[in-house]
Parts: structure tokens; sequence; C-alpha cells
């Protein structure tokens, strides 16, 4: 009853009229978005009402919450949903924005039961179950640039969609179970030879943050596959693939 009602007003929100400062800031701060296709750009519309709607947003750091700020981060973790039947980050309730980078305390455990905790500069992080933060200036800096490889905002959200199966371990939920051989080959695989490039000081076409485990890898590799997807293509093909099943999109052949 509660998932059938859910449904509904979902659906009424979708029908919503799109305000037209939202699409102009959509124009401004995300032109990945001005590449989709006409009816990809509505339903991305359609998903930014629905996740609005839905996700609480609050200001760290001294900053304000602002209209700009909630839609270009909404519309950029929406492109991720594009073409999907989805719950819209059932897990995820709050966006937490600092104005810059932030400091974290972060708990590293080295061999032999060493645990060493310390402070570290961050972009963003994902939490298993209830928030995404994120550096305003990062957020800007990873959409304005659509070649280069870095938005902030797809990775911390690939981080949740990865963890909707309560697991951040670089194996997202398949829309088939057949898929799940095929997609550990090629994303171990993948990993496994990033890792080995990485130490040997090897250059690499996926950011080497993505041999820090399997999670870092598949949002690295969403990254890239969003931003680079020609490049990904070409020099990584099996990748690209997997992914273009998973998220039922194909940024290659967008005239970007």
């Amino acid at each position: 009853m509660l998932h059938w009602l859910k449904e509904r007003r979902q659906e009424q929100v979708r029908r919503r009229e799109f305000p037209g400062p939202w699409r102009e800031i959509i124009e401004r701060n995300v032109p990945f978005a001005s590449y989709l296709p006409p009816a990809d750009r509505k339903e991305l519309e359609e998903d930014v009402l629905i996740f609005l709607s839905e996700k609480n947003f609050e200001g760290a750091g001294g900053l304000e919450m602002t209209d700009e700020i909630k839609v270009t981060i909404a519309a950029q973790a929406c492109i991720l949903l594009l073409h999907r039947k989805t719950n819209y980050y059932p897990g995820l309730y709050s966006i937490i924005v600092y104005p810059h980078a932030y400091v974290a305390r972060q708990t590293v455990r080295e061999g032999r039961g060493i645990i060493v905790e310390g402070m570290q500069p961050r972009l963003g992080e994902s939490w298993t179950q209830g928030a995404v933060v994120l550096s305003w200036d990062d957020v800007l800096a990873g959409a304005s640039d659509i070649h280069d490889g870095h938005n902030v905002v797809f990775h911390e959200f690939a981080h949740q969609l990865d963890a909707q199966d309560g697991a951040m371990d670089g194996a997202p939920i398949l829309s088939d179970h057949s898929m799940y051989a095929t997609w550990a080959s090629v994303l171990g695989q993948e990993y496994e030879r990033l890792q080995q490039d990485t130490a040997l000081g090897k250059e690499t076409l996926l950011d080497q943050y993505g041999a820090t485990n399997p999670a870092e890898f598949f949002a690295v590799a969403t990254e890239f596959f969003f931003e680079k997807p020609r490049q990904l293509r070409q020099q990584l093909p099996q990748l690209y693939e997997e992914l273009r099943q998973y998220y039922k999109q194909d940024p290659a052949e967008l005239q970007i």
C-alpha cells in the first residue's frame, strides 16, 4: 500500500510544470544535459522534480542553500538514472553541501592490526545509508568541464547506486541475474590491471584513485563513462559495454 501511494505521489510530481528558472540553471551549470536528446531532457526534468521533492538539502560550513545548488546537484544525480526503472536513491535522505573542500576524520586500517586516524581534505563522500556530502566549488567545477573525466556528483552518486544492495563493493544491483558473472569478470580484470599499472607507475586512462578498492573503481569508471566515453569505448571496450548495459545509455554516441 505504501509503495503504491509513493508511486502515485511521484506520478503527480512528474506531471508538474518544470520551472523556467530551474531549466536555466541546468543549461548554465550542467552542460552535459544540453547534449541529451529532447526525450531524455524531458525525462531528466521529471526525475529532478521527484528527486527534489524527496531529498533534503543542508548547507554546511556557512553555505546558504539555494535553488541553484539543489538543481545543479539533482540534475547530475538524475543523469545516472535515465532509462532505468528507479526508486531515486532510496537509502539517501540528505545531501550536505560545503562551500569548498572540507576536512573529515579518516580511519585507516594498516597491516598487523594497526589503526591510523587523521584528518583528510575531501571533495565529497557517500555514506552507505543516509547522506551524500559534497563541495559546492567542486560540484560546479566537475560539471563545467564535461571532458576531463572528473565529476564529483557522478562519483558519489555512483557509490549510492553501488550501496543499494547493502554493500559498497563495486557490484550494484543489475537488471538481470545472468549479468553478474560478466560484470565481475570484466570489472575485476580491469580493476586488477589498474592496480598493477598504478603500482608500476604506468600512465592509465582511468584515474588511479580507482585502484583504491572495487567501489572506487566503479565510481571512477562511471565518471569516465559519461565524461570520456569515446576514449573509454576505444581503449577499454568491454568495460564500456558493461557500463552501457548497466546505465542503459550510450554517451559515446552523443554529439558532445
